[in-house]
């Protein structure tokens, strides 16, 4: 069994051996249903063999060439021309019936690779958010880029050039001892099965620099991608060089575990060149004695040695590759093991879809922890009304992010029920239930692409007027419509190129868009200036007209409209009711609302102050400037 790295171990990837990987591939190799890729494979197998059986038969034509040569001179000029064609036909079959077998194979090989890259990418989707939160980016991109080209690598050394080559070794063993005896054909046998004994041996004793090696590349690729992902908050605390030195740690350790390994690559070739040396002087010096004897001819010399010389080149490949296949066979244990991690959250057997009729969200007695010492949710219990807003507050890690997650069911919850018209969440089928709801998170991402495609993954099938009709209801056409490229003006990672008002207006689109029947605002207008926001809040209204809402907010001024406010504390609805009952009632909202009053007025009177003080700094210079100083 080969330990993973610390990559599949999060990705929760046990240990498996190489036999049960070699297994785990065969299936898109042999594809159920697919007579073409079969019957590929079939005549790929067929061309093999014509190849080595040609290979193998070039160097009897060969010995026969030469002990004709040697003979008598009037046999020379006819026969051994016929030998020679017939030698260079069996050269050409073997390159021939090479690549035919590659070029019937490409196709097996390219359509597994993409089968098996395609299912570990829609089981990555399929897994719970807990798993993406805990996962590590760059060394899961990593595992996964590393098992595609081992995959790669496998198809073709291994099933090519492996087993091919320990096929013809035997074929050469065979010939040896019929031709020639056991004595010829045992040490052949001993050089390569001491040659492949040496090479399994050093090869297994220097797994465990490559998985270092691997190990530490996954890590300081791990950091390398999120020091730039958040580019914008190392230069705002100026440690650009603390990121070099967590990046240069790793790294260091790499160059240690690569350095070991490359010392003991060494002592492993220097071993298999001594065990083929050992091998081709042996059976060299005793063909040499038996020609000296008369035993045997000139021809039989060239044979043996011909034989030994042919075996000797892909005998010599055979460690790397072996090599490179054990190197392979991890990155593929990696990325396989993948396949292997449940899926948390899973649809009913037959989970019918989701019928949305009115609207209504129910949520009764609904407890949640992400762990067991961290309790979120307790005891929550609350009713949005088809067609109704609720509004969800509170400070800080109170729980309200947790309920739209709970209600989109990227996690299942430990009691209660959550239902959508009667209709319990973990009945239905995800698909339907996402396709009902429509939200703007607090933390907008964009794909790297452009703001047409961003607005327009609301609804990929969209009309592009229907795309800006979304803009415009998000209030950001006229700000797309300025840029030079328009709506084909590209974002940047993670929508870098935006602000972060820009950035949540494209979401609010993308979720206009989607026309659902229940909407979700996660701190929807966290990020617009006070313009922007009652501009959008206006809009949102109009939006959510008829549909039912669910707004989590912290700033208390976007949910003064709604219908029902529900105050978090403790993972405890501590208050519910209307805007101005709760302030008369002088609790937990009452005092968040004049503390954020009090802040709001300060940030007010600030930038009044500044815009005085800019006022008057222009006064002074255009002051300066009709009456300069002499």
């Amino acid at each position: 069994m080969v330990a993973l790295d610390r990559e599949a171990r999060v990705q929760g990837a046990g240990e498996r051996s190489h036999l049960h990987t070699i297994r785990t591939l065969l299936p898109y190799l042999w594809p159920r249903g697919s007579l073409e890729m079969r019957g590929r494979v079939l005549l790929a197998i067929l061309l093999l063999i014509g190849a080595k059986v040609a290979n193998v038969y070039v160097p009897i034509l060969y010995k026969d060439a030469v002990d004709i040569l040697s003979g008598e001179t009037a046999a020379v000029i006819v026969v051994p021309v016929a030998i020679l064609l017939a030698y260079g036909a069996l050269r050409v079959l073997t390159v021939a019936f090479g690549e035919l077998r590659d070029a019937v194979f490409a196709k097996v090989g390219e359509r597994a690779i993409r089968t098996v890259a395609l299912q570990v990418f829609n089981h990555l989707h399929e897994l719970s958010l807990r798993f993406h939160i805990e996962r590590r980016t760059g060394g899961l991109s990593r595992a996964i880029e590393r098992g595609v080209k081992g995959i790669e690598f496998v198809l073709t050394f291994m099933l090519f050039n492996i087993l091919p080559t320990l096929v013809e070794v035997t074929m050469v063993c065979g010939i040896l001892w019929v031709l020639y005896g056991i004595t010829y054909a045992a040490i052949t046998f001993v050089t390569i099965g001491s040659f492949i004994a040496f090479t399994l041996t050093v090869t297994e004793w220097r797994l465990k620099y490559r998985r270092r090696m691997n190990e530490k590349d996954s890590e300081a690729n791990t950091k390398a991608i999120d020091s730039l992902l958040n580019y914008e908050t190392v230069k705002y605390f100026g440690n650009e060089m603390h990121e070099a030195q967590r990046f240069d740690i790793s790294r260091r350790q790499y160059e240690r575990a690569a350095v070991q390994s490359k010392t003991s690559l060494s002592l492993l070739n220097i071993g298999q060149g001594i065990i083929i040396a050992t091998g081709l002087t042996g059976i060299t010096i005793m063909a040499g004695y038996e020609v000296a004897a008369g035993t045997m001819t000139i021809g039989d010399f060239v044979l043996v040695n011909t034989y030994l010389l042919q075996l000797y080149i892909p005998l010599n490949f055979l460690g790397f590759v072996y090599r490179e296949i054990k190197q392979s066979l991890t990155d593929m244990e990696a990325m396989f093991g993948i396949l292997s991690v449940e899926r948390e959250i899973e649809d009913a057997p037959d989970a019918p879809p989701l019928e949305v009729t009115a609207g209504a969200i129910e949520f009764e007695d609904v407890r949640f922890r992400y762990e067991e010492r961290r309790g979120i949710l307790d005891g929550i219990t609350f009713r949005v009304p088809p067609g109704t807003t609720t509004a969800i507050v509170g400070a800080s890690g109170a729980g309200k992010s947790t309920i739209s997650r709970i209600l989109f069911r990227f996690y299942d919850i430990e009691a209660g029920s959550v239902r959508i018209d009667g209709q319990d969440v973990r009945d239905v089928s995800q698909e339907s239930l996402r396709a009902a709801i429509g939200i703007v998170p607090q933390d907008t991402v964009l794909f790297n692409d452009t703001i047409y495609y961003n607005i327009a993954y609301g609804r990929p099938d969209a009309s592009a007027d229907e795309v800006e009709e979304a803009a415009r209801l998000a209030h950001i056409h006229d700000f797309i419509s300025a840029l030079p490229d328009g709506y084909e003006s590209m974002v940047g990672e993670r929508g870098l190129k935006l602000s972060g008002g820009e950035k949540q207006r494209v979401a609010i689109a993308r979720t206009i868009l989607k026309n659902p029947r229940i909407l979700l605002f996660d701190e929807a207008t966290s990020a617009l200036d006070s313009q922007t926001e009652k501009e959008i809040q206006a809009s949102l209204r109009e939006v959510s007209r008829d549909r039912s809402t669910l707004m989590i907010a912290h700033r208390l001024s976007t949910v003064i409209d709604a219908d029902q406010i529900l105050v978090l504390d403790g993972g405890r609805i501590v208050e519910r009711g209307r805007h101005a009952e709760l302030l008369v009632r002088d609790g937990h909202y009452a005092e968040m609302w004049w503390r954020q009053q009090e802040t709001a007025e300060l940030r007010e009177e600030l930038e009044q102050r500044l815009a005085d003080e800019e006022s008057r700094a222009g006064e002074a210079t255009a002051v300066a400037e009709e009456d300069p100083a002499p």
